[in-house]
């Protein structure tokens, strides 16, 4: 006889329908999703190996390529935020012992070194005051010093609003048989970028920021050259969920999946994410690729001359500031804490503030994506011109 269980009515919070705040996301991240974006997320879920939705994926793959000016055939989006992406291309292509020499110039860099070393790497690091980049001399040095495996270096660094130049990055790496692996979290779709061009081997982004789109399906990449060191690997990948040698015969992508036959189930896919990240790369590639830069430069530069009119400086050289993140000086005697509070709850406008050694030194301003118009430029303005004096 089954025995009577009383159910604990205490456990159920009595809550009222979801009821969320409508912000201007001009932070770090996420930024606001365009509307047909939002209109596609809402579309009905299909299942994950409906032929409807694997033509989806194939979409999907084709739109990054155009987006990172690529013809990698291994070109996905994984199931997860950017983190998850960054994880991915570290997981895939090192090996305990594998020397990585990394280009630490901010917090995300130095995210790099911890995960690097969480799979057994034998960690090297150049460095760099937070807000600058490295130059091209400074970076042969160091791979003629270490010889290493696999070069990481940070595109778009979140934390301090700096873009490192990487024409002729690539050709150095390939000098000495190193695989070049770039993070572009907050680079794609709001920054030129050329992997092709430029010899990126390995490179991962997000959803949410110069794509206008939701957080949870990231693109990853990986070149021929790449692929060729994942397939010889003596050790298994350490992390099953995002092995791409498993992912790519769910993506059908590289050759991973042998002709003909069917695509193999990995992990059930965030559907409706999918639909949303389709949507928001279909809106890029409408767009086209350089209009969609130079919106993006154009209004960077509005508000920039917008700051500097209400006397607030900028913490990276001009030549090196994004286009889609800027950080600013934090005044003298101004609480930056409270700025930020009192714009969100008072002016609905999120911003954000420093991290690691820019901690309470700056605030970060992002413009990527849909965000990036004149019409957040000037909502902005117009609250830190009624905040600020306060």
């Amino acid at each position: 006889m089954t025995p009577t269980i009383t159910i604990n009515e205490s456990l159920r919070l009595p809550l009222a329908p979801l009821d969320i705040p409508s912000r201007l996301l001009l932070g770090p991240g996420p930024s606001n999703a365009h509307p047909a974006v939002l209109q596609a997320m809402n579309t009905s879920p299909v299942g994950h190996l409906d032929p409807a939705f694997l033509s989806l994926m194939d979409e999907i793959q084709s739109l990054l390529r155009y987006t990172w000016q690529t013809e990698n055939p291994l070109t996905i989006a994984v199931s997860g935020t950017g983190t998850a992406a960054m994880e991915a291309t570290i997981a895939n292509v090192t090996e305990p012992g594998d020397v990585v020499l990394i280009g630490a110039a901010g917090y995300f860099g130095n995210r790099l070194v911890d995960m690097a070393g969480r799979y057994g790497a034998d960690v090297r690091t150049i460095t760099k005051p937070w807000g600058k980049v490295f130059t091209l001399d400074e970076l042969r040095t160091a791979v003629q010093t270490h010889r290493p495996a696999i070069l990481a270096l940070v595109h778009a660094e979140t934390s301090t609003g700096a873009r490192q130049p990487l024409e002729g990055v690539g050709e150095l790496c390939r000098e000495f048989g190193t695989l070049l692996l770039v993070d572009t979290v907050t680079s794609l779709g709001g920054v030129p970028i050329f992997l092709d061009e430029w010899g990126v081997d390995l490179a991962y982004s997000c959803s949410q920021k110069g794509l206008g789109c939701s957080p949870g399906a990231s693109p990853f990449t990986m070149s021929p050259r790449a692929v060729e060191k994942l397939q010889q690997r003596q050790t298994k990948v350490a992390n099953w969920y995002l092995d791409m040698s498993l992912l790519g015969k769910y993506w059908g992508s590289d050759g991973l999946r042998p002709a003909g036959s069917d695509r193999t189930y990995h992990h059930t896919a965030p559907i409706n994410l999918y639909y949303a990240l389709r949507e928001a790369l279909r809106l890029v590639a409408e767009e086209g690729l350089a209009n969609c830069w130079q919106r993006h430069q154009k209004n960077v530069e509005y508000l920039w001359a917008g700051l500097e009119e209400l006397g607030l400086s900028l913490h990276v050289e001009r030549e090196y500031r994004l286009p889609t993140l800027t950080t600013v000086c934090i005044p003298q005697g101004v609480d930056g804490k409270a700025v930020a509070k009192q714009l969100l709850h008072e002016h609905n406008i999120e911003i954000g503030g420093g991290l690691g050694e820019l901690a309470g030194k700056v605030w970060r301003v992002g413009l990527m994506g849909f965000n990036s118009r004149p019409e957040s430029v000037d909502q902005l303005l117009a609250a830190l011109r009624q905040v600020l004096p306060k």
